[in-house]
């Protein structure tokens, strides 16, 4: 496995995931306006469970096809089975998910505005490049599970 620069482990999507949760924290903190009760608590469950189970089940497809989970690495195979019939990226899908969770269950609506620029980020700094490398790769077959796929739902 090559080796890569400290810069690079640290600009990670969990990383990037952390800091939206501590912005969403923040926001929290100010006592902005917001809403609550059962409806958030519950929605903002669902949504936390299905992006961690998303997570989960994508790690798993990943180790199945025997390739790396970690971004900047290049990928030994192009996994398209599983939960990535579904979805290119439902890992970073699943970031999303948790992300709003948590805000919802925080009862925090201005927090909100940071689900768009957490997704924005994660496609420009991790998806795009992610998809350039696999479409150098495996060219035809990365274009046809393109054309079959779609990038996040």
């Amino acid at each position: 496995m090559p080796k890569m620069p400290l810069w690079k482990w640290i600009d990670i999507p969990p990383v990037w995931l952390l800091a939206h949760l501590l912005g969403a924290w923040q926001i929290r903190q100010l006592s902005l306006p917001g809403f609550g009760g059962p409806w958030a608590d519950f929605a903002g469950g669902l949504l936390v469970g299905g992006g961690l189970i998303l997570m989960g089940l994508a790690l798993i497809e990943l180790r199945k096809g025997q390739t790396t989970p970690i971004p900047h690495q290049q990928a030994d195979h192009l996994v398209q089975t599983g939960i990535y019939r579904r979805s290119r990226n439902p890992i970073y899908l699943g970031d999303a998910l948790l992300l709003t969770g948590v805000i919802l269950y925080w009862g925090v609506a201005p927090a909100l505005l940071l689900v768009p620029l957490f997704v924005t980020i994660i496609t420009r700094r991790f998806i795009l490049p992610e998809e350039d490398a696999l479409r150098r790769k495996f060219r035809k077959e990365f274009f046809r599970y393109t054309q079959r796929t779609r990038r996040w739902i």
